[in-house]
């Protein structure tokens, strides 16, 4: 039986050292990579910009897509989130908005103890596997 899936957008932001912006939502124990839900009529970028001013307060510069990532919904068991990630630049003061309890900055490759939601560790996966320029 196929599960019902949630289809997102969601960013990887980095810092100069190469670290991972990820984020915990109120009420939740997970950290997972900022974005969300399209609203109707909004294209991938139209949206991620949207969100990511609403979660951490942050301009979308330039985002450039790193692929469609699927894996278990960290939040919402029985579904499967679907992401469409981009790495993406972002200005501005970064700080905990709306839903957003908790930001950290985790290396990739030695994320630590940190509890990531099964899609990041699929989208870390991805991102060391990809070769740097």
């Amino acid at each position: 039986m196929t599960r019902p899936s949630i289809d997102i957008v969601t960013a990887v932001i980095r810092d100069e050292a190469g670290c991972m912006l990820v984020v915990r939502k109120r009420g939740t124990a997970i950290f997972m990579k900022p974005g969300g839900k399209r609203e109707p009529g909004e294209d991938d970028l139209t949206a991620l910009a949207r969100e990511l001013e609403e979660e951490i307060g942050g301009r979308l510069v330039s985002a450039s897509r790193l692929g469609q990532f699927e894996a278990p919904a960290a939040n919402e068991p029985g579904f499967t989130v679907r992401a469409a990630t981009y790495l993406a630049q972002v200005e501005g003061r970064i700080e905990a908005r709306a839903e957003i309890e908790e930001l950290a900055w985790i290396d990739p490759a030695a994320p630590g103890d940190i509890r990531l939601a099964p899609l990041m560790r699929v989208v870390l996966s991805a991102l060391l596997e990809r070769p740097t320029a």
